[in-house]
C-alpha cells in the first residue's frame, strides 16, 4: 500500500491566493521525486472544540484559515528521498518563504492501511 505525508497549517486568510500559487508551483517537484499525488485543501466548515479541535491543534487565530493536505507516494522510501532533496536541491530554495508560520505547521507520514 501507499505511504502519505499529512499535513494541518494554519494560514494567514490573506495569504489563499499565495499559498495555493506555492502548492502549484511545488507539485512538479513532488511528482519528480515520485510523488504519486497531492491534495490542498482550505477550510470551509472547521468548527473550535472544547477538549480538542484543528483549530486547537495549530493553535489558530482569527485572521487565519487552515489547510489540510497530503501527499501520496509509492512508499516511505521514496517520501524520505524528496524530503532529503529539500537540502541538496536549488529549486526547493526558491520557494523557502512560506506564506504561513511553519512553527504551528502539524506534520507526520502514516502508511496506508485501507483505500476505497
Amino acid at each position: 500500500m501507499t505511504y502519505v505525508s499529512g499535513f494541518l497549517i494554519p494560514v494567514p486568510k490573506s495569504n489563499k491566493e499565495r499559498y495555493t500559487e506555492l502548492a502549484k508551483l511545488s507539485w512538479p517537484l513532488f511528482k519528480e521525486y515520485g510523488a504519486i499525488s497531492v491534495q490542498e485543501n482550505w477550510e470551509n466548515d472547521v468548527q473550535d472544540g472544547e477538549t480538542t479541535s484543528f483549530p486547537m491543534a495549530v493553535k489558530r487565530q482569527s485572521d487565519e484559515s487552515i489547510v489540510f493536505s497530503w501527499i501520496t507516494w509509492p512508499d516511505k522510501k521514496t517520501a524520505d528521498a524528496c524530503w532529503a532533496s529539500f537540502e541538496t536541491d536549488p529549486r526547493w530554495e526558491a520557494m523557502k518563504e512560506m506564506p504561513f508560520d511553519g512553527k504551528r505547521m502539524i506534520f507526520g507520514g502514516f502508511d496506508t492501511i485501507f483505500k476505497a
